[in-house]
């Protein structure tokens, strides 16, 4: 099973995904994607393999990636060989853009894991990051986060500690191999 993670800025996917991961580390059933991203490695963030566009362009049209999508003016993508991962019954672990959610559930057995927090949080977050002004914040907590119907959605709501956010996430994690092994 191929879990897509997703949600709003501010929600926390990358520190609870790094927790989560930690903590689900040494167990078999699940990999977590590093995504390859035409942003430097030191830009901050997640840490992706960072690919310049032509080097991604090129990964691409040679079949590398199982996903690709461009967005904000980057590229992102997910390894081909998370196929190996699924074919095994592995579940594999990717944040993605709602975007290519369809297109997964058209390849993939998919769930898609929402992480998400009370909009008063999903401000104060993205207020003390410091990197957009108050009106790009209103404007990002603006929009809805739709998703096709039909998906098979979970959500994790990320309002208390980081480790207890993650302990939901791994939670759900934990289902999803197990939901993956009965099918």
């Amino acid at each position: 099973m191929l879990v897509a993670v997703v949600g709003p800025s501010g929600a926390g996917k990358d520190t609870l995904m790094a927790l989560a991961r930690a903590r689900l580390q040494g167990d078999a059933r699940f990999r977590f994607v590093q995504r390859a991203i035409t942003r430097p490695a030191a830009a901050g963030g997640e840490a992706h393999r960072a690919l310049d566009v032509a080097g991604f362009e090129a990964e691409r049209d040679a079949g590398r990636f199982a996903l690709w999508w461009n967005v904000h003016g980057l590229f992102y993508g997910i390894p081909r060989d998370i196929e190996g991962d699924l074919s095994a019954g592995r579940v594999a672990v990717a944040n993605l853009s709602r975007g290519v959610l369809a297109d997964a559930a058209a390849r993939y057995r998919l769930r898609v894991l929402v992480i998400t927090a009370p909009v008063a949080v999903l401000a104060a977050r993205l207020a003390a990051r410091g990197r957009e002004t108050a009106e790009d914040i209103e404007a990002r907590l603006a929009r809805e986060m739709t998703l096709a119907p039909g998906l098979d959605v979970v959500t994790v709501m990320n309002d208390a500690t980081p480790v207890d956010g993650a302990a939901r996430v791994a939670a759900e994690l934990t289902r999803a191999a197990a939901d993956a092994r009965r099918s």
